[in-house]
């Protein structure tokens, strides 16, 4: 992971706003919260894709997320996603959350997914419209 990322660098941006129930006893946004706030614009993502979360639908296989700094708030924050390899079954998403007018990352992370057929039970070739995003 490119941990001197820009915003500039992806094709996809979400907005969210910190929240009060977000902090932790050191008062800056809990570790554990960068995810919800990276899920939240990964679903916005997959919704792009037209996945009817039956014969054509995505697991999220790994999940790596590298901290680099505190966010505190209230902050207005823009979570940038991508995807950014394509294998057989499997794909990868990066993502990076920025607070709005800092150039650097508070964190970034990258999601391995697999294509997956829930009916058949088993992973299938990466969707078209996945294969379309990545050649952004």
């Amino acid at each position: 992971m490119n941990k001197n990322i820009k915003i500039e660098d992806f094709y996809f941006k979400h907005k969210i706003n910190t929240r009060l129930k977000d902090l932790d006893a050191f008062r800056h946004v809990n570790n554990a919260v960068f995810l919800s706030y990276i899920e939240d614009a990964r679903h916005a993502l997959i919704r792009r894709w037209n996945l009817d979360y039956e014969s054509k639908s995505i697991i999220a296989a790994s999940i790596k997320i590298d901290y680099l700094k505190q966010i505190k708030h209230p902050s207005h924050l823009i979570i940038g996603q991508k995807v950014s390899r394509i294998g057989n079954s499997s794909f990868d998403i990066e993502s990076a959350v920025f607070v709005e007018g800092e150039d650097k990352p508070a964190c970034v992370s990258l999601i391995i997914c697999v294509s997956f057929d829930f009916i058949l039970n088993k992973p299938v070739a990466v969707h078209s419209e996945i294969i379309n995003d990545y050649k952004k």
